[in-house]
């Protein structure tokens, strides 16, 4: 299951991370979010340590999420040696987000 951060402990949670991180932005009222609660729960087993999932409630983080610009929900931000690789936004098939992760990990 993706481990829920916060303004708070992004920098030691993602930043500094040793693997890639895949940050899920999302909000309970969110049905596209929920929808990929599945999907990123399957990731999450597949990779195991290899890439780390995490997920941040922007209604209860305003800075986080408006350094990033995120405007519409999910969006999803993998991060690799602290920096943002790859961007995309909404609800993604499995294999499309697997192929986004490759392509951030190989970056």
């Amino acid at each position: 299951m993706a481990q829920p951060v916060s303004d708070a402990d992004f920098e030691s949670q993602v930043l500094k991370a040793d693997v890639p991180v895949v940050m899920d932005f999302w909000a309970p009222w969110c049905g596209p979010c929920k929808s990929m609660l599945p999907v990123v729960e399957e990731l999450t087993a597949e990779y195991g340590d290899k890439v780390k999932f995490v997920k941040m409630n922007v209604d209860e983080n305003i800075d986080i999420p408006s350094k990033f610009e995120v405007m519409s929900i999910p969006t999803f931000i993998i991060f690799k040696n602290g920096e943002a690789k790859r961007t995309f936004i909404g609800a993604k098939s499995k294999e499309d987000m697997k192929n986004e992760i490759e392509l951030a990990i190989a970056a």
